[in-house]
Order: structure tokens, then C-alpha cells, then sequence
């Protein structure tokens, strides 16, 4: 009896991951799970499969709160994930700083490694950038992160910018690993 009950409690638990993940995916407010998702799979289990929703649906925590907490812990473990890959392996970084509405400057790495014989790329971070946008200010960002995730600048093969003076910099700001 009590395997039953918590087999199904684990489902709810996963549903409610898998789901907080196409939420995530698909850019539409947290909210849609209770507003949207919900009301639906009680529908189709009404309709369809004439089962009971309401014990289903109960199982299932997809409140805007709960819904950007999975968020948050599965992009954690992504990160985590990519950050321990990067700490053995040798990878190309490119780097952008892009201006947010406030007048924020925001700088974004991205990197491409190759991984079971095929090329990815990922956005390893967005960090904003307090000073300014010369070359040796985003360096020592760069070089900050690395270091907090414990990745080896030495790991990086090649650099990339998008050729604005702010990230060539001057001869004496230009990046060395």
C-alpha cells in the first residue's frame, strides 16, 4: 500500500518537472501550468479516459512558484554539468556585450566543444558588467567566472569577439591565458 502511494507521489513529483521544463522551453509565463496545463489534463482525463481528474491533478504542483524553483534547479545542474565538462576538456569561448534597456552592460560567453563526436554549443553565461566594456574589464569577468567554477583558462583554444573596440581593446588589454 504504501509502495502504491508513493509510486504515484514520484510520478506527480516527475510530471511536475517534465513539465516545468516544456514551460521553460516554450518561454510562456510560469502561471500557464495552473491557468493552462492543469485545466487541460483534467479535461482529457475526463473526457478521454474517463478517470477521476481531481486525484491525478492534485499530484501534479505546477504553481508559478513551484513551477520557476524546478526551473532554477534544472538550469543549476545544466550549469554544474557544463562546467565540470569544460574543467577537462578544450573549448572555443565567444564573447559579446550587449546593452539591456537600462543602460546595463551585459556580457555573454558562449562556447563550442566537441562532445560524443559532435560539435555543441552553449551559452555559458550572462554577467553583468559593472565598470565598463574595455577588453581588460570583460577579461577579468571572464577570468572571475573561470575561476569561481574552477575551469582552466588554459582549456580555451580560441577567442572570439565581435571585433568592436570594446572587446579588441588596447595592445595591453588584449586577453593571454
Amino acid at each position: 500500500m504504501f509502495a502504491s502511494t508513493s509510486q504515484r507521489n514520484d510520478d506527480g513529483l516527475r510530471a511536475s518537472y517534465n513539465i516545468s521544463l516544456l514551460i521553460a522551453k516554450s518561454g510562456k509565463p510560469h502561471t500557464i501550468g495552473e491557468k493552462l496545463i492543469l485545466p487541460a489534463v483534467e479535461e482529457v482525463l475526463k473526457t478521454v479516459l474517463h478517470k477521476p481528474a481531481s486525484d491525478i491533478s492534485k499530484r501534479i504542483p505546477l504553481s508559478n512558484n513551484t513551477v520557476e524553483r524546478r526551473t532554477d534547479e534544472m538550469s543549476s545542474d545544466i550549469e554544474s554539468f557544463l562546467c565540470s565538462y569544460l574543467q577537462t576538456t578544450h573549448f572555443s569561448i565567444q564573447l559579446d556585450e550587449s546593452t539591456l534597456p537600462d543602460d546595463a552592460a551585459l556580457l555573454l560567453a558562449y562556447v563550442r566543444f566537441i562532445m560524443n563526436q559532435e560539435i555543441c554549443e552553449e551559452l555559458l553565461f550572462a554577467r553583468t558588467l559593472i565598470t565598463d566594456t574595455k577588453g581588460e574589464s570583460i577579461f577579468h569577468v571572464l577570468k572571475d567566472y573561470f575561476i569561481e567554477k574552477a575551469i582552466p583558462l588554459s582549456n580555451i583554444i580560441s577567442v572570439a569577439t565581435d571585433g568592436a573596440p570594446a572587446m579588441v581593446g588596447h595592445p595591453s588589454t588584449t586577453f593571454s591565458c
